[in-house]
């Protein structure tokens, strides 16, 4: 009899505990299934960083004690308050930036032969960032015959709808009503420390990056070399240059020439026909023609192309090589970085004092996998650019790393 009561004693306390321990096993579960969802809703493709869950240092800050989530939930019983203030936009001198609706959209293709519509959100940080740049643009290509548009998507769904907007800020350059999408409107770089103090590196799109891809739309894209007083100014002036020695300024090997200027904004397209002109550009006079150079200064000076003298082999070519062999990453090469179709990147984190040791030895290296990744020196002690990256990779010390 006793042994059947304590058997019964045990059964008891057993199962409480397992009643206490179940519930608590059951909301951990779920509590993680929610904060790892975005892992399955983005596996497979590129993630933003800016999209991800924010993540804190204390662990009290994302789950917090029971008792505090009972007042908060007592008190959003008791009042019907918003939850935040609604969101209030800076004041940005927008004279210049057409505000489009349905109603009007058709009629601003109609009565524009170049335009540029950007598609956005109120709420939307990399839209926000993006507006005094666009603003700005806006009113330089005023003068261009380029009116800068905008469309809030979250009012105007059936043209966000048309446009096939997945993404915010979605920008459409349109001309005579046939739109591209212009490319550098979300490679935005947002890297944060999660720290106390939190570093937050974030490289947008400006005016100056906008009105040259415009201009390059609108323009030639190709510029006649003729004189070698004009070759010399340009190897003086132009940091990346690619010229093409042709059979003739004007047929298909130019179209396909002129055709590959419009995808590269960095790159400035020339063209020639008098042999001392190719010389000058370190092409043989007698070689067979279309030739192809991409001139630029750097340790790796000249690049050969020797493909089929087509737009997407050129394309290619000049995307694997228009970079240096070693990238220093700053405000002004991260779009190049990020724009890039090589997806593969080789870091090395080193302090200035002894990057001059390291740097020529990836540069080596690099040659071996041109077209396949990109190599990038970080400055470890630049606080504007290389310690944020470097934070956010958790990289400490001198380097090399």
């Amino acid at each position: 009899m006793t042994s059947f009561r304590c058997f019964l004693v045990l059964s008891l306390v057993s199962f409480l505990l397992l009643s206490t321990v179940l519930p608590s096993i059951s909301t951990n579960d779920e509590q993680d299934d929610d904060d790892l969802r975005f892992l399955e809703e983005t596996e497979g493709k590129s993630v933003d960083i800016a999209s991800l869950p924010h993540l804190s240092d204390s662990d009290d800050d994302q789950f917090p004690d029971d008792d505090e989530e009972d007042e908060d939930s007592g008190s959003e019983q008791e009042t019907d308050a918003p939850l935040s203030d609604p969101y209030k936009a800076p004041q940005i001198d927008e004279k210049d930036v057409v505000v489009l609706t349905q109603g009007n959209f058709s009629d601003f293709i109609k009565n524009n032969k170049f335009g540029m519509v950007e598609f956005y959100a109120p709420w939307c940080g990399h839209c926000q960032s993006l507006a005094p740049e666009y603003a700005a643009a806006a009113t330089e290509m005023k003068g261009e015959g380029v009116v800068l548009a905008k469309v809030d998507a979250t009012q105007e769904d059936e043209l966000a709808e048309e446009y096939d907007v997945e993404d915010l800020p979605t920008i459409y350059f349109l001309v005579d009503g046939k739109h591209t999408l212009y490319p550098a409107a979300r490679n935005n770089l947002l890297l944060v420390n999660h720290g106390k103090e939190n570093n937050v590196l974030s490289l947008f799109n400006g005016r100056d990056a906008i009105v040259t891809w415009i201009k390059k739309q609108i323009g030639p894209g190709i510029y006649n070399v003729t004189t070698l007083d004009d070759a010399e100014r340009i190897l003086t002036s132009e940091s990346e240059v690619a010229l093409g020695y042709l059979n003739s300024l004007v047929g298909p090997e130019s179209d396909e020439l002129a055709a590959t200027s419009k995808l590269l904004d960095d790159i400035k397209f020339y063209q020639t026909m008098n042999p001392d002109v190719a010389k000058l550009f370190h092409i043989d006079p007698e070689v067979k023609r279309p030739a192809l150079v991409l001139l630029k200064k750097d340790a790796e000076k000249i690049c050969h192309f020797d493909g089929l003298f087509v737009k997407t082999a050129i394309n290619e070519f000049l995307t694997s090589n228009k970079l240096p062999l070693v990238t220093i990453f700053s405000r002004e090469s991260a779009p190049s970085i990020f724009e890039s179709s090589i997806k593969m990147h080789l870091l090395l984190f080193a302090t200035l004092n002894i990057s001059e040791k390291y740097i020529p030895v990836l540069q080596e290296a690099a040659k071996l996998f041109k077209g396949k990744l990109i190599s990038i020196y970080v400055q470890v002690d630049n606080e504007e650019s290389g310690k944020p990256v470097a934070n956010f990779f958790g990289v400490s010390g001198n380097g090399p790393t």
